[in-house]
């Protein structure tokens, strides 16, 4: 790993397992292929900040610097020397790991335009030596919106396709899952009130 000068990562934290929302934001924008260019003078630490995307600006700068320390004492991300004396920022293996933990977590499902009228539901059935999978990918289901139909069956009336797709490798779970899209349900008035499409 490229190691950034000591001045700018201290070793005074390296706790790394708890991480808070600017840490997974972190994580996600560079996950996301949003670079953050750190300069040798601490006076414009964030230079090259301004000409990269506006999701960095939301984050208070001295907020942003401690977070950097604690990501980068965790072996969460590194940094690449570049030619003009400034460095980069990006993940570690664990980095992505960790990354793309938080985007299977943070997946919510976006309401249509208008609604077609029909009704995606995921099923699966994971066996009890997979309990902890399971119920990961109970949460992760309930987190991006879904309705708990059932046990183990999960409805909601929005297009979700891609984001299921990818929870449900995420989550190793394919071979366990099913995803149905169903033109009704013999109780889509309780549905429909849950999800205010009525």
């Amino acid at each position: 790993m490229n190691k950034t000068p000591s001045k700018y990562m201290n070793k005074k934290d390296p706790r790394g397992s708890g991480l808070g929302p600017v840490a997974q934001k972190i994580l996600l924008l560079l996950f996301g292929g949003l670079a953050l260019g750190l300069s040798r003078n601490p006076r414009n630490y964030f230079k090259i900040m301004g000409a990269i995307a506006a999701d960095w600006k939301e984050i208070d700068r001295e907020n942003l610097r401690r977070t950097i320390n604690r990501l980068y004492e965790s072996k969460l991300i590194k940094t690449a020397r570049n030619k003009d004396g400034t460095f980069t920022l990006t993940l570690s293996r664990e980095g992505k790991e960790k990354a793309l933990t938080y985007k299977a977590q943070s997946i919510k499902i976006l309401p249509m335009k208008k609604w077609d009228r029909k009704w995606r539901i995921v099923l699966f059935d994971i066996p009890e030596k997979s309990r902890i999978v399971r119920d990961a990918l109970r949460r992760a289901l309930v987190r991006a919106g879904f309705f708990e139909y059932q046990k183990s069956v999960f409805v909601h009336p929005f297009e979700c396709q891609n984001e299921i797709d990818f929870i449900i490798e995420f989550f190793q779970a394919r071979s366990y899952t099913r995803f149905v899209i169903a033109d009704s349900l013999d109780n889509e008035f309780h549905l429909k009130k849950h999800f205010e499409l009525e």
